[in-house]
Formats: structure tokens, C-alpha cells, sequence
């Protein structure tokens, strides 16, 4: 199937910016590291040479060290924006040592999620100097108690959805993949009537154009015996079939720019491309064991602009300026 590129697309840049530990290993409770954040005015620097306006969804780790405070107070107004980014292991109160299901914000006690949101909105506003308008949780997921927090504290857009994801945990995987209202009582629904917090979620798909049918397949895949076959990494790396993601530390510039077309294909016109600033690093993850992490990372998402540049005209957004053109374009598909 050809290509019909529109005339101007939006592109978003959210970045978790947070602190690095190996994400094999026990959530990290005090003493946190945040190196990565002195790569962000490099980081930064390149975005703006290439327009790109990133979203920094900070968390209160980051948020609480003066240094990187100041950092992030230090970068232009213009050229970026704060969010929040919720953490339940690195943010206070502590109620219990973190487990993997408890490290999923939508899987605390509602009680728990307002005082930890309260302490990550104060130290935002009072060391960086903003008052956040945008949000992502730690671990991925939203629910309807949490987008009624969110609207306490004026936010206008959320980005906790991950479209075809699942773990034991939670499930993103029915979603919608475009921007939405999303419903209080099913938050992976879109709602009609009265609104205020939209949700963006990040851009995945596949290689394939028919989403549906290459989700069920993968998941079949993912099931004994066909996991000891390895039967979804021989579909990688034949190309057959493989599930994609617009981020840079997971993804080629092939494969995001394959990703791309397939939704452009579908009529999408807004990308959404996510990473995490300790990817800016490297071996600190396990993620990428890559030498040089912020120049290969930039080198990726410069690659993916030239190649849809060539095409069609990129309009870059923060995910609040997002909000507010898709509300101006009466945009809102799902």
C-alpha cells in the first residue's frame, strides 16, 4: 500500500525524567541517583536545534535534588515543558517497601496516591518554579481515582497509557491508541460529554498495518510451546512481525519510521515518542548497555525527523501545546 502523507504532522516528546538504577534489581527507597539528569542541557541543546519540544515529565527524586532543580529551572520556557511523573518508591510519604505491584500507582490505596501526589506537585512548584499541567505514572496505567486527583490539581493532560500493553499487573492493551476522553468508570474507554483531563498516550503498533490481528498473534506467541520455540523472536528478526515503539531507546530509526508510516496509513497525523533520561546514560539500566547513550539516542531521533521531514511538514508540540491544537482542530478521534 503507498504512502499518502498529509500535509503537516504534530510530533511530542515525553521524557521520564528520573533517577537511574538497574531495573533488574529492587526499586531503589533512598540515596538516589540522578546523574542522568546533567546530560539534559545537551539533550536539550539538541532538541531545540532540531525544534523538537520536549516534555519533561520530572519525578520527585529529580525534583528534590536542588542541582538538577536548577537545571531544569534553567532551560527556556519556550523550548520545553515540566510535567510530573509519579514514582511511588522514590516519593513521600512511605507507607511499605515497594514490591512490583505496589510500584504501579494505580495499585495503591487512593489515600496514598493523594498525599504522594501533593509532595511531588509542592516540590515541583517550589524548586523548579512551575505548576505541572501534565502527568504520567510511574509503571504505566491510569484509573478513574486518579484522573479525579489529577483535576484537583489542574492538570489538563495525562500520558499513563500505553496502548497494547499488559503485564500481571494491569492492562493497558485494550486502549485506545489516539488521543481521548478517557471515562472515570474505564479509563481504557473513551467517554463523551463533559471534559477535562486528555489523555495522549504514547505511539506503538507494529510492522503491520492490521494492529488487532498482530496483537492476537503476538500474544498467542507469547504462550508455551510457542515460547520455547522462540517463535516471536524468529518473527523480529525475519520481519515478519514485530511489535514497535516509538522510542528511541527501544527501537531502531527504522523501525520507529516503520511505525510512523503504518499510522499515517491509518490517518493518524499526532506522534507521541517517549523515553527515560537515565537512558541518557549508559549501563545504568540494563535497558542499553551502549557506549556514548545520549549521541546514539539523539542520533536515532534525528534520523526519524529527516526521514518524516522529507515527506511532510512536522509541527512540534509539548504535550500541553498538544492539548490545546488538538482542541483547536476539533482533533479529537477517539
Amino acid at each position: 500500500m503507498s504512502i499518502h502523507y498529509p500535509a503537516k504532522v504534530y510530533f511530542v516528546l515525553s521524557v521520564d525524567t528520573e533517577e537511574e538504577w538497574n531495573w533488574d534489581d529492587s526499586f531503589p527507597e533512598q540515596d538516589f541517583s540522578v546523574s542522568n539528569v546533567f546530560e539534559i542541557p545537551a539533550f536539550q541543546a539538541f532538541c531545540q536545534e532540531l525544534g523538537i519540544k520536549p516534555t519533561y515529565l520530572v519525578d520527585y527524586a529529580v525534583a528534590n535534588n536542588q542541582e538538577c532543580a536548577n537545571i531544569l529551572r534553567g532551560i527556556s520556557n519556550e523550548h520545553h515543558e515540566i510535567g510530573a511523573h509519579l514514582h511511588p518508591w522514590a516519593n513521600p510519604p512511605f507507607y511499605s517497601k515497594t514490591t512490583e505491584f505496589s510500584s504501579h500507582v494505580i495499585n495503591l490505596p487512593i489515600e496514598q496516591v493523594a498525599t504522594k501526589l501533593s509532595k511531588l506537585v509542592t516540590v515541583i512548584e517550589e524548586n523548579i518554579g512551575v505548576s505541572p499541567r501534565s502527568f504520567r505514572t510511574g509503571r504505566w496505567g491510569i484509573n478513574g481515582e486518579v484522573l479525579q486527583l489529577l483535576e484537583k490539581y489542574n492538570f489538563a493532560v495525562d500520558s499513563s497509557i500505553y496502548p497494547l500493553y499488559r503485564n500481571d499487573y494491569f492492562s493497558c492493551e485494550s486502549a485506545p491508541s489516539c488521543h481521548y476522553w478517557p471515562s472515570i468508570e474505564n479509563t481504557n474507554k473513551s467517554k463523551t460529554g463533559e471534559h477535562n483531563i486528555l489523555e495522549i498516550p504514547v505511539t506503538s503498533g507494529f510492522n503491520r498495518t492490521n494492529y488487532t490481528i498482530a496483537q492476537k498473534l503476538h500474544k498467542l506467541l507469547e504462550k508455551r510451546p510457542f515460547t520455547w520455540l522462540k517463535a516471536n523472536g524468529f518473527l523480529w528478526h525475519t520481519l515478519l512481525l514485530r511489535k514497535l515503539y516509538l522510542s528511541p531507546e527501544l527501537c531502531s530509526s527504522e523501525d520507529m519510521s516503520r511505525l510512523i508510516n503504518n499510522n499515517i496509513k491509518k490517518g493518524d497525523t499526532f506522534f507521541h515518542m517517549y523515553l527515560h533520561s537515565s537512558s541518557l546514560i549508559a549501563n545504568v539500566t540494563g535497558l542499553s548497555n551502549e557506549q556514548n547513550a545520549r549521541e546514539n539516542i539523539c542520533k536515532r531521533i534525528a534520523e526519524v525527523i529527516e526521514t518524516l521531514s522529507s515527506k511532510t511538514e512536522i509541527e512540534f508540540l509539548t504535550l500541553s501545546q498538544a492539548r490545546e491544537k488538538m482542541l483547536e482542530m476539533d482533533n479529537i478521534k477517539c
